[in-house]
């Protein structure tokens, strides 16, 4: 064996999944994106640090020593800053569209067309009706999602004169007040993706500063959608609870069909399990014990969340588990969709089905999914399934038995239900009062994606254990979620082996206040959803500042995305940075090449909204500087509330 071939199975084994580890072993008949990482080193440092500009067809320009400009005359400044726009562009474009078919299936269903779903959750509907002053009383369910409708449909498509309502209801008046202000608060999810895709076209806005508070205002574009969709999916859904099951490459059983749901709208994955159930006897037909579905990115955290489908593994590994022989089917609907997974299924006899008009692969069965057929296209999918299965019999499975227990389903109403069993009257003063006596240091959301260009699940462990150790409330979401779940750290188990004294009594008075209510304890980290479902996190910090009578920027609460990589995750963290947070970014985003943006990201941000970008690819010194961040925050914090009570004044807005 040659060095070099040496040295590429060393540089390819880039996780600390041991179930990732078992499959990439083995010799396996086709690449992965372990293997695509290291035939593409090293990779461009233009792009890298964000001087490449591909906007118009001169170039591509790259500055350079010797060319500081581009042909145009553009700067580094403008040419990172203009990027920077439209990668938040491309994630609010991504999480605006998957909201958008969440809300035309319930205009659907309002017109009659969608006779396969319902309204799951009048409860959630009517909550956000009154949130919206929209009224309820002696009206008729679907006389009342109407109404939203309507308001979800003008906060995507309103062309000027007012701003949007899912913002200036979901934060605090501090928070719209600063938006509008400062120029950021959008008037519509398509106007600002409209105004600033143009504002980043050759020979118009050269303003750094400018560029990048559009890039905040697309953020808020993109908390508009993410909010309005978790929200809607909720109504026509249900509302997450508690549910038990289990995470990692183990759950994959050779006997049964084995059906993965991958991609991130939940309009199909909820038929999918449904016509699961349905046709249960069709598979044992077939000769197979049954179905087991499972799922993977965030399509597999809805379907967790509301229904305990169990998650097989995350964004990184998503081809991996058809390597193992046993994956039937994988059904995909949009986004985060390896276009390396059909290649993998084609070794393995898998069948990939696509299902959405914009997101098809060459080679894949594609089903044009539509809600007026959803139930009999999900059950379509799965005969697909089991006729994979009946031509896999006599093929050797080669599964990891690697798995763990998981306890997910925390949306903030399920949360709120656990603490009302303390405090009934006011159930965020459990959360509050802990940060106040210094039980809870902080809250921390863990977010976004996972990135070849560190190891993966390495920096979400990290970070989380070494802040789990130091009493900080953990949330979770999207792919962040995933790791946890396949690691073992979504179980009461964990609490023991990682939470400080602090967190530890937080967990446990908790479980005592709810014995009997769940099917077990609660778990070291509380899973929220999927990355649509980032809303929910901020609506418990919204909570928690109103509660303290301060801003969002005045709390303990910090947000972490170790392993950043889709465009998406840029988006969330402009706009949490808007929303008055530290953030941290555990790879470094594509700003470096100028100092002057790079600098109003980690700086001028925070003296202007409040929130700031921290960039650390060390886990280590990540959780380092996020401690430091809440300690900060909950020192001026006690000291601004102590200064109040000795004068007898309000509080300040000042500080």
């Amino acid at each position: 064996m040659s060095d070099v071939t040496k040295k590429k199975q060393v540089d390819r084994n880039r996780s600390i999944d041991p179930a990732v580890l078992e499959v990439l072993s083995k010799e396996l008949p086709c690449d992965t994106a372990y293997d695509r990482y290291v035939a593409q080193q090293p990779q461009c440092k233009f792009g890298d640090t964000g001087v490449c500009c591909r906007i118009c067809i001169q170039g591509p320009c790259r500055i350079t020593n010797k060319a500081p400009k581009g042909i145009c005359g553009a700067t580094a400044y403008t040419i990172v800053a203009r990027n920077l726009v439209r990668t938040a562009l491309g994630g609010a474009s991504a999480h605006s569209d998957h909201s958008k078919h969440i809300l035309l299936t319930l205009k659907a269903l309002l017109d009659g067309h969608a006779p396969d779903y319902s309204i799951k959750s009048p409860e959630k509907l009517r909550a956000i009706a009154e949130r919206f002053e929209i009224a309820t009383e002696g009206r008729e369910d679907m006389e009342i999602l109407a109404d939203v409708v309507k308001l979800g449909m003008d906060d995507y498509m309103r062309m000027s004169g007012d701003s949007v309502k899912w913002i200036e209801k979901t934060v605090t008046p501090g928070r719209v007040e600063k938006f509008k202000s400062h120029n950021i608060m959008p008037t519509s999810v398509f106007e600002t993706i409209a105004s600033a895709t143009a504002q980043t076209h050759m020979g118009m806005d050269a303003d750094p500063v400018n560029l990048i508070f559009k890039a905040l205002e697309a953020g808020l574009a993109d908390y508009t959608g993410m909010h309005i969709g978790t929200d809607m999916s909720d109504v026509l859904f249900g509302v997450p609870t508690p549910v038990f099951t289990e995470a990692n490459m183990g759950v994959i059983n050779p006997n049964k069909v084995n059906i993965a749901v991958h991609g991130h709208n939940p309009l199909l994955s909820e038929m999918i399990v449904q016509a699961a159930r349905d046709m249960e006897a069709d598979a044992k037909a077939a000769g197979a014990e049954g179905i087991q579905l499972m799922g993977i990115c965030c399509t597999g955290n809805e379907v967790l969340m509301r229904q305990g489908v169990p998650p097989v593994t995350n964004f990184l590994s998503q081809e991996l588990p058809m390597m193992t022989g046993a994956i039937d089917a994988m059904v995909v609907d949009v986004q985060c969709i390896m276009p390396g997974v059909q290649a993998v299924a084609e070794c393995y006899n898998t069948r990939v089905i696509t299902t959405s008009e914009n997101a098809k692969i060459p080679g894949a069965h594609h089903i044009d999914f539509s809600e007026e057929k959803a139930l009999e296209q999900a059950k379509h999918a799965i005969s697909i399934a089991i006729d994979g299965y009946k031509e896999r019999e006599g093929v050797e499975c080669c599964i990891p038995s690697d798995k763990n227990k998981v306890v997910a389903g925390f949306s903030v109403e399920a949360l709120y239900d656990l603490f009302s069993a303390i405090n009934a009257d006011a159930p965020i003063k459990v959360i509050t009062d802990a940060l106040k006596s210094g039980e809870l240091r902080g809250v921390a959301l863990f977010a976004g994606c996972n990135n070849l260009k560190g190891v993966h699940d390495e920096n979400h462990m990290t970070i989380a254990k070494e802040l789990a150790k130091n009493d900080v409330l953990l949330l979770a979401t999207g792919c962040a979620a995933g790791t946890y779940a396949k690691m073992g750290l979504l179980t009461p188990a964990a609490i023991d082996t990682y939470a400080g004294d602090g967190l530890k009594a937080f967990i446990k008075r908790l479980n005592e206040a709810n014995a009997g209510k769940l099917e077990g304890d609660l778990p070291l980290i509380f899973h929220l959803g999927s990355c649509v479902d980032n809303t929910r996190a901020t609506n418990l910090a919204t909570a928690i500042a109103n509660d303290f009578g301060v801003d969002v920027p005045k709390i303990p609460f910090v947000a972490s995305a170790p392993e950043a990589m889709s465009e998406k995750a840029v988006a969330i963290g402009l706009w949490n940075v808007a929303m008055g947070l530290p953030v941290h970014v555990g790879v470094v985003p594509p700003v470096t090449g100028s100092d002057l943006v790079n600098g109003i990201a980690l700086q001028v941000a925070h003296d202007v909204y409040g929130g700031y970008f921290m960039w650390e690819t060390d886990g280590t010194k990540a959780a380092a500087k996020m401690l430091e961040a809440l300690d900060y925050r909950s020192w001026k914090l006690k000291v601004h509330a102590e200064t109040a009570e000795k004068f007898s004044a309000p509080a300040s807005a000042a500080w």
